[in-house]
């Protein structure tokens, strides 16, 4: 399962957003410093619901997201590193206000879009310089005890890193090998997780989602920063997201919104850290499942069960649209169509897969 945490200056409607991706009723209550209200949303994949329609399984799980907000006043940096949920996030969304409220007094006194987004990448920044330079000191009385190429390689990455910090970039931006990356993972580095603007827009302005990151001057800050970016007006949301379908789709049309901001939100998310998903089916339960792009078929059987990892044998695997056009696993093994893939195969979007393994 993703996991994203969002962050952002007080009063920018991260509570707001909070509640419009988890379908919360009513704002979360605070927490201590430590703590983070969590709540997961469903994806929504017009392909598992055909595969639903078709299967008619006992049971129907779509992929889902798990989203963390900090209570109000505790989204500094130095207190996201005390918070498990946020440590452990593959990303982080930052919510930045563009709208105008005279009875929600913004807390530097004007709107100003990339003052923000660079007032909070700069308290991950030094958060991240901290644990760079307790590191290093540490390394240094390693390396002169028991040197080793493994620790050298990390000194070189630390120094690397540090030097990128100096000069006010986040991690971020360092281009790591997945091999280095994986090195510096167990650190945590917030600067090095995936940045998600959400632009929390006016109402008077909740049509031009697409449009956002140019209409308030962040889209050289956001390549610059290595993030990426999405609109979206949490407050006339959350109130579309309590309508019934029909009217909702109604609310959505008027403002010239194609899709919600939920699936907004987590489509570019899931753009942004290169997800994708692949399905199982059957008569017991049709399920979506979220891996990384380019993940090889063991490791995707792994995200169903470590068991059957361990004990893959091969995949078989059908292209989603193939199987919904013939209408059965049978249809499509009469032409050809459903294959047997080994372990050097990579799951493609939208791939109905059931794993061969050993007990």
């Amino acid at each position: 399962m993703l996991r994203a945490g969002l962050v952002g200056l007080p009063s920018s409607g991260k509570t707001t957003l909070f509640q419009l991706l988890t379908s919360a009723r009513e704002a979360p209550r605070s927490h201590g410093k430590t703590e983070a209200n969590v709540g997961v949303s469903r994806v929504a994949d017009d392909r598992l619901d055909r595969l639903a329609a078709l299967f008619q399984p006992k049971k129907f799980t779509p992929a889902t997201v798990e989203f963390a907000d900090m209570a109000a006043g505790r989204g500094d940096a130095k207190s996201l590193l005390d918070v498990v949920a946020y440590r452990n996030a593959d990303a982080l969304l930052h919510v930045v206000r563009t709208f105008d409220d005279p009875a929600l007094p913004h807390p530097k006194g004007s709107l100003d879009a990339r003052r923000d987004a660079q007032t909070i990448e700069e308290e991950f920044i030094l958060a991240d310089l901290g644990v760079v330079e307790r590191r290093l000191e540490r390394l240094d009385k390693d390396l002169k005890k028991t040197p080793s190429a493994e620790l050298k390689k990390e000194h070189e990455l630390l120094v690397q890193g540090r030097a990128v910090l100096d000069e006010g970039r986040a991690l971020r931006t360092l281009g790591l090998s997945v091999e280095d990356a994986r090195r510096l993972r167990g650190f945590q580095f917030l600067s090095a997780k995936p940045l998600l603007l959400v632009i929390n827009l006016d109402e008077a302005h909740a049509g031009d989602a697409e449009r956002a990151a140019d209409a308030h001057g962040l889209t050289a800050w956001v390549a610059s920063s290595g993030a990426a970016a999405v609109g979206v007006c949490a407050k006339i949301e959350l109130e579309i997201a309590q309508l019934d379908r029909a009217d909702a789709a109604a609310f959505m049309a008027d403002l010239g919104l194609r899709e919600s901001g939920l699936d907004r939100v987590i489509r570019a998310a899931y753009g942004l850290l290169g997800y994708m998903s692949f399905f199982t089916v059957g008569e017991d339960e049709c399920r979506a499942w979220s891996i990384p792009l380019n993940t090889p078929a063991p490791r995707a059987a792994g995200a169903i069960h470590s068991d059957i990892e361990r004990g893959f044998i091969r995949a078989e695997v059908v292209p989603c649209d193939t199987l919904l056009s013939r209408g059965s696993l049978a249809a499509c093994r009469d032409h050809g169509e459903l294959r047997l893939e080994g372990k050097e195969y990579i799951v493609m979007d939208g791939d109905v897969i059931n794993f061969r393994h050993a007990t």
